[in-house]
Order: C-alpha cells, then structure tokens, then sequence
C-alpha cells in the first residue's frame, strides 16, 4: 500500500477502447435488477445535467455514493456499477457529464469529453452532490468516485469540496500541487493496476507530496491487473488478474463505505 495524491492529464487519447458488444452483459443486468432505477434532470448553474440514480431495497436512509463515468460517457457498464453499489445498500447517483452535447460512438465521446473545461465539470459535480444530499431516502452522507477520466476527476474534486465522506479514484493521472493537496480535506482512497505505467508514472512525485503535507490517501496497486481493470474484470472473457483486480477493489471500496 502506498500514498500519494490528484490527478488529470493526457486521458484522452490513450484510454482503453470499449464496444458496444462488449457491454452487452452490463445493459442485461441493468435490464433484470429488482432495484429502482430512474434519471433525473439536475441544475448545473442554469445548463440541465441528466444523471443516472439507483436506490437499494432497504427500510433504511443511507449514504449516497456519486459516480464519475470514464471517457465513454454515461455507459451502461457505469450504470450497473450504479445497480451494483444499490445492491451493497447504498443510493448510487451517476451524472452524465456529456448531457446537452451530441455525439455518435466513442471516438465522439472522447472528443466531447475534451470539450468540456473545468467550470462545467465543477458545476456538474457540485449540482450532482447538492442534489444527493438533499435525496429524501439519503442519510446526508455523500462519497465519491470515479473510473479513468472520472478517476481523474475525483482527485481534482477532492481539492475543491469539503463536505464530501471519502473519495475513491480508480486508475487516475496523479498530479501533485501543494495547492490542492493543502486544500483536501477528506481521505482520499485509490485503486490502481500494477500494468498501466502510462498512469503510475505519475505517482512518486505526488506520493511525496501527500506525505510531506501529511494528508490521507491509501493507494493500492492489483498485481498482473491493466487499466480499466474494474470493468474489463467483470466481463465474460476477463483475464484472471483483472477478474481478482475487480473483486478484490469491490471488496475494499464496501467496507470503506461501511465504515464511513
């Protein structure tokens, strides 16, 4: 386990590619869950953002739990993972950042998702915690994570939100400003693969920085596991490290959420 810190960077170009096959297992689940799905419009400073909002089936309030998709957009691979956090218990809620653009594929998407400058994403990101916290069935308790880009986006959020539990950035560029790590105010927890240097290259120098700041992120790096690890492990034809990736990061990031 190592520490270290924030993120955002070159993403854009080299993310893994994703078909449309190959989440035909993520839209089967979506299409079978038990649980309450729905999509809500929220306000992010006067533009409309569509999110993605799954409730578990429990008599209880509970945390609501905030998802930044990767470079795809708002997939239904995110979606599930959504249905699978409601599962564990916990409201999930999923914006569409790309909500409003048009765009036709993943290439599309990757280039609308550089369209994007940092106002609109804090305005999204602000818009889809203001309204979590205010979800009848929350207990007004709201974590956040991310997957690639959305990981990249967490760490950046960490800096500019205080009233958020945890943050939980998988697979991320790390970027160490004293600035913005000075500014973090919760833990922060990461889920990294052993085989994705293009991202782990930029972890010593922002593990150096945390510790001399003495701020709270516990890193975890999955053994023979590639970028992307958390979706590819789920599918079909997952390779073994990913699948053990996947299922040892799910375990973790539930029993950090259950200990909130």
């Amino acid at each position: 386990m190592r520490f270290f810190t924030f993120c955002n960077v070159i993403i854009l170009l080299l993310a893994q590619p994703l078909t449309s096959k190959a989440q035909d297992w993520a839209k089967a689940r979506l299409e079978t869950s038990p649980r309450h799905g729905e999509f809500v419009t929220l306000d992010a400073k006067g533009t409309p953002l569509k999110a993605f909002v799954v409730y578990p089936e429990t008599k209880d309030k509970t945390t609501v739990v905030v998802v930044i998709h990767e470079i795809f957009g708002l997939t239904d691979w995110v979606r599930s993972v959504c249905d699978q956090l409601a599962e564990a218990g916990y409201i999930a809620l999923a914006p569409d950042m790309l909500s409003g653009q048009t765009y036709s594929g993943i290439d599309d998407a990757r280039k609308a998702i550089g369209n994007l400058n940092p106002g609109q994403i804090r305005a999204g990101l602000d818009a889809s915690v203001d309204y979590a916290k205010k979800i009848p069935a929350s207990n007004g308790k709201v974590a956040l994570g991310g997957f690639c880009w959305g990981g990249a986006q967490t760490f950046i959020y960490a800096g500019q939100r205080s009233d958020i539990a945890a943050f939980f950035p998988f697979y991320g560029n790390a970027v160490a400003e004293p600035a913005v790590v000075a500014a973090l105010k919760a833990p922060v927890y990461g889920f990294f693969a052993e085989n994705d240097a293009r991202v782990n290259t930029s972890l010593p120098p922002a593990e150096a920085e945390w510790k001399k700041q003495g701020k709270t992120l516990e890193l975890v790096t999955y053994p023979g596991a590639g970028h992307g690890f958390m979706r590819a492990g789920e599918a079909p034809d997952a390779s073994e490290a990913n699948r053990s990736a996947r299922n040892e990061a799910w375990k973790r990031w539930l029993k950090i959420l259950s200990n909130l």
